[in-house]
């Protein structure tokens, strides 16, 4: 059910970073960011009274983006071409967002613990809360499988951090990768993450990657990206895909050709399906999380701190629903 609350402040539709920044990037990256974005292309600032936006997707039903201001507890909607609205205001500290093959929003609630399901009358399918005899930490980051199955972290951050949900004590053995099978059964297929956060399907689906957004046991920053081959629900031969030079790997996800990118310490960083460097679209601060969308599905979304800009890209997303 969708929560009324005051008016959110007007669209703005202004320039970021046009031909001055995007061309040199471009061109230090060898051209091969060029592929992806025009040179030419404007990131615009569609919304910028957040406070952490996050777990952006676009909703074709709605022809619409919403995304979650997880700090200010509240979700929001942006109409292609209108103004910012309220969508869901308490929500629950709400984060991850993504839809299923009927075009269902499923959200990860950190306040909860939750990963819940918007049916079309309003009501909320509870999907998964608790792990054997524990709540789950903080559901963060989701995504569905082309077989129905919903897959996704279960990072502490809910739980340990006042602004992003309710302070409380882990019931789980650690923050685990799970996979909600089509007839309901939860598995923690993936348990030696220290804090999983966005994870991304390769087009053919035999790849997930997953960012590792906790520190190591000698409390250095992970800043790593790590890819698992996908084979009847289950993970194996884990292996580092990418480092993140700057900040912590968040959000992430795949076009069609397979390149994966990453919200990261100083923007959405690029990589080809190989680990190779694409390149970077700066932002001003760290970025969170992205989404493609638009009536083409070529519109990329971005959420970075209190903003959410977008650009129009030459490619289109993958596994886009709805």
């Amino acid at each position: 059910m969708n929560h009324r609350a005051s008016p959110a402040r007007g669209l703005t539709r202004r320039p970021l970073l046009g031909l001055a920044l995007l061309a040199p990037l471009a061109a230090r990256a060898g051209n091969a960011l060029s592929v992806v974005i025009d040179p030419d292309a404007r990131v615009e600032t569609l919304y910028a009274e957040g406070q952490w936006c996050e777990g952006p997707v676009w909703i074709p039903a709605l022809t619409s983006l919403v995304f979650s201001d997880v700090r200010r507890n509240r979700m929001i909607r942006i109409p292609d071409g209108g103004r910012p609205e309220p969508f869901r205001d308490p929500s629950e500290n709400a984060n991850g967002n993504t839809l299923d093959a009927q075009g269902r929003l499923i959200t990860c609630q950190h306040r909860t613990g939750r990963v819940v399901r918007a049916e079309a009358d309003g009501a909320f399918t509870v999907l998964a809360e608790r792990h054997g005899t524990g709540r789950l930490n903080s559901p963060n980051d989701v995504v569905v499988a082309t077989d129905g199955a919903v897959w996704f972290t279960d990072p502490t951050f809910g739980i340990s951090v006042p602004s992003e949900g309710e302070p409380r004590a882990s019931e789980q053995a650690g923050s685990f990768v799970y996979r909600l099978a089509p007839d309901g059964t939860l598995t923690a297929v993936a348990t030696n993450f220290h804090e999983p956060n966005g994870l991304a399907f390769s087009p053919d689906e035999r790849i997930l990657y997953v960012a590792e957004a906790g520190k190591g046991p000698d409390g250095s920053a992970q800043r790593t990206i790590h890819a698992l081959d996908v084979s009847d629900g289950r993970l194996s031969n884990e292996r580092v895909f990418a480092r993140v030079e700057n900040g912590i790997p968040d959000g992430l996800k795949v076009d069609s050709d397979g390149r994966v990118y990453a919200g990261t310490g100083d923007g959405v960083r690029i990589w080809n399906a190989d680990g190779a460097p694409v390149g970077r679209i700066p932002t001003d601060g760290p970025c969170a999380n992205i989404a493609f969308g638009g009536p083409d599905g070529r519109r990329l979304y971005i959420c970075a701190g209190p903003k959410v800009l977008t650009v129009e890209t030459r490619v289109r997303g993958a596994g886009l629903r709805g």
